[in-house]
């Protein structure tokens, strides 16, 4: 099961208590008061992996509570700090209070947030001797840490975002050009988890593929698997729409304007996003239907590729194209920002 939500509650650090004592040597008279203060508690902070592509980590375990600062003691003697509490999450993590309010947006990796401050620690009855009060007997206790219910939502960062009716060859393409190894089989729907590969070519660079799965018509509106992995198209900078065009196929041209509207319904910025169309299988291809979608993408100026991900046909022609357009395109057209909200 790919696990691409949370909701957990992160608990900071008590503060340590002050301590109340009197220094009592021998030949030292008056010692007076000599009470350390308590340490901090431990904050809670999320931090990107980019060796995690889900959240699995928070399947089972809902509570995470950072350590408590240590109580002062005497001689002054200040209470050790809680430690802080690092949560690993993968990069493109949402993070939301339980008011749904975004809190951050964590995309790079090695960026962090604290979502939960550690309580002070209480100052010992030293701090609080004054030349009219030489022995007070009291000190303060630690502050209670933060407490605060979150819900992660992961949209997975890619390059490249595969877009098709169940059963048209994003799986296999996924496989064919990079060391992802997806389930595939010849029945609709094989798919029930989006799959992610890097893909390494030539000279220009490399690049990360996904796999969008559950895509039919109506899904936008609920229908299917569609709303569960449709927010993770939003963060691909290029999209190619796959098609199937096998005989028994429908009409390749109808396929393509399903899957337009059911992702420019669900994001309506979607509908301006780079895009190419491959007719897949084309070593079983049905020539009408493959050359109608040929004469379509022509009518209409869009980049057209015919593959076989089996045979290899058409791979490098489209890989060669996918390297050189992301090459020129600007992150920042097509991707959210990194931002962080509040803390």
């Amino acid at each position: 099961m790919f696990i691409d939500t949370a909701e957990i509650t992160v608990i900071a650090g008590d503060g340590g208590n002050g301590c109340v004592s009197f220094r009592r040597e021998k030949y030292v008279p008056k010692g007076g008061p000599d009470g350390g203060d308590g340490g901090r508690g431990g904050h809670v902070y999320l931090v990107v992996d980019p060796a995690l592509n889900h959240l699995e980590p928070f399947r089972y375990r809902k509570v995470f509570r950072a350590e408590r600062g240590r109580h002062g003691r005497g001689k002054k003697q200040a209470g050790r700090s809680g430690a802080d509490l690092y949560l690993k999450v993968p990069p493109g993590t949402l993070v939301y209070d339980e008011k749904g309010n975004l809190i951050a947006d964590l995309l790079e990796p090695g960026q962090k947030i604290r979502v939960a401050r550690g309580g002070r620690g209480g100052r010992g009855n030293a701090r609080f001797a004054t030349p009219t009060q030489q022995a007070p007997a009291f000190a303060e206790p630690g502050e209670p840490g933060q407490v605060r219910k979150l819900r992660l939502e992961l949209r997975l960062i890619a390059d490249v975002g595969l877009v098709g009716l169940p059963n048209a060859g994003k799986s296999t393409l996924v496989a064919t050009v990079s060391s992802a190894r997806p389930r595939i089989a010849d029945f609709p729907f094989t798919t029930l988890t989006p799959h992610v590969g890097v893909v390494f070519w030539k000279n220009w660079r490399r690049f990360i593929i996904a796999d969008i799965p559950g895509i039919i018509e109506g899904a936008s509106k609920g229908r299917g698997l569609g709303l569960e992995f449709l927010k993770h198209i939003r963060r691909t900078r290029l999209l190619l729409f796959l098609i199937d065009v096998t005989p028994g196929q429908p009409d390749p041209v109808e396929t393509y304007r399903i899957l337009r509207k059911e992702i420019t319904t669900y994001a309506a910025e979607l509908g301006d996003r780079p895009h190419a169309l491959v007719a897949t299988k084309i070593d079983q291809a049905d020539e009408a239907l493959l050359h109608r979608l040929e004469a379509f993408a022509r009518d209409h100026h869009q980049p057209f590729f015919a593959i076989s991900a089996h045979r290899g046909d058409g791979i490098e022609a489209l890989l060669d194209w996918t390297a050189r357009q992301l090459r020129f395109l600007k992150e920042t057209e097509v991707m959210e920002p990194s931002k962080t909200v509040g803390k």
